[in-house]
């Protein structure tokens, strides 16, 4: 019996780490722990076993990015701090396989179908965009994006926009259910207080 493909096949995964972290000091954020592990090597752990390979947009510290995945700094021909789409736009043009599954450095938590799940709903629609949704709130950068929409990109962001929901509804978005992960599976932390709290969910995760 002929072995089945993996279903991570083609599928590549994006930590989008390139952030200022204004509302934390300007801190790397991908680098501030939490329980005693950096929050870009949580989102690796639980990221990695969804695709076939890693990458890591970020624009500092890029040796240490280097031991958790492949590392993409911005095009220099987009405006700087162009936002995550820099990065996104970034990784569609280094991913050679036919989706890009991305999520922020500052979501721990994430569910660990969450790129099977993104992939198979676009798939089934035909759509080149999938969003992950959970309790009525759109979880906009936790999206697969199938790789031929990066010359529209690149010339979306070229144009000025950065708005990230904007870009993904003119390109034609779909939206995925998770209400049934766990309630903080997409939690973003961008304060203090949010890494604080999170601690109490890291000892399950």
């Amino acid at each position: 019996m002929a072995e089945r493909p993996s279903s991570r096949a083609g599928i590549g995964g994006l930590i989008l780490a390139g952030g200022r972290g204004a509302r934390l000091g300007e801190a790397d954020k991908g680098w501030l722990e939490l329980a005693g592990v950096p929050l870009v090597r949580r989102v690796a752990l639980r990221l990695a076993p969804q695709v076939e390979g890693l990458l890591i947009s970020a624009n500092r510290n890029l040796e240490r990015y280097a031991a958790v995945g492949r590392v993409l700094s911005d095009d220099d021909g987009l405006p700087a701090w162009s936002g995550p789409l820099a990065g996104v736009a970034a990784g569609l043009a280094a991913w050679p396989g036919r989706w890009l599954v991305t999520a922020s450095c500052d979501t721990p938590f994430l569910p660990a179908d969450l790129a099977p799940r993104l992939v198979r709903a676009a798939q089934a629609q035909g759509a080149p965009i999938a969003v992950a949704c959970a309790q009525g709130r759109r979880h906009s950068v936790c999206m697969a994006v199938r790789t031929d929409q990066a010359p529209g990109l690149r010339d979306y962001l070229l144009a000025g926009d950065r708005k990230v929901e904007l870009w993904q509804q003119r390109a034609g978005v779909i939206d995925v259910a998770f209400d049934d992960a766990a309630p903080h599976a997409f939690l973003n932390i961008n304060t203090a207080q949010e890494l604080s709290e999170a601690g109490r969910y890291a000892a399950d995760s």
